[in-house]
């Protein structure tokens, strides 16, 4: 590659560095062109997959401000810079590894942090920030449902006469948890534990890019 590309190069990765709100790092080796293209859509159009060359990232990590070990950028390399739901992002790379289990997970950079295999996965059983507003959201409709029929009921009482006390209702907020509460979950990351080991390729290789 000449200087130019790699110098261009080098930015391009730098910035998506630092624009991306988790990083993982993958080793492809065995897999096919096809399941590379399989495995891009899987991540969906937040998330730009790309072969890379390890000196090229290392150079890119350090320029955004990233640590990355060199146990991350051995063999065979392609980053998955996730600009959407880190959490779903690990979810498909998990679902995926399942069906293609060439595909070996190396680790990543989540909220900052360095991630190990291992953490990536338990990432991935976390349920997305989306499912946790959604169950909040739940939670005060029904809370408020609650409160209008205590309410119509005192409506009703009072209507016919009957003496009536104020109903005991509870409010939204005492029902339904504050969203920082909902989602706290998600920032947290596992202890490390072991990688995921090497599996043999099997499959006709897709092309690595020369170092």
């Amino acid at each position: 590659m000449a200087r130019p590309d790699k110098a261009a190069a080098v930015a391009e990765m730098t910035e998506d560095f630092k624009s991306a709100t988790a990083t993982y790092l993958t080793e492809y080796r065995g897999l096919t062109v096809t399941s590379m293209k399989q495995l891009r859509r899987s991540l969906g159009a937040d998330t730009k997959y790309s072969v890379v060359k390890n000196t090229l990232t290392k150079i890119a990590a350090k320029n955004a401000g990233v640590d990355l070990s060199d146990d991350l950028l051995a063999g065979p390399s392609a980053v998955a810079f996730i600009k959407g739901d880190a959490i779903d992002a690990a979810r498909n790379l998990k679902n995926f590894q399942k069906e293609n289990p060439l595909l070996i997970i190396k680790g990543g950079i989540y909220e900052g942090k360095f991630v190990t295999t291992a953490e990536i996965m338990k990432l991935a059983d976390l349920e997305s920030r989306e499912v946790l507003l959604a169950k909040l959201a739940g939670a005060m409709k029904g809370s408020l449902a609650k409160a209008a029929r205590s309410f119509d009921a005192l409506r009703i009482k009072l209507e016919a006469g009957a003496p009536a006390s104020a109903p005991v209702v509870e409010t939204a907020a005492e029902v339904a948890v504050s969203e920082p509460e909902a989602l706290a979950e998600v920032a947290e990351v596992p202890a490390q534990v072991e990688t995921t080991e090497e599996v043999v390729a099997t499959e006709t290789p897709a092309e690595t890019p020369a170092e």
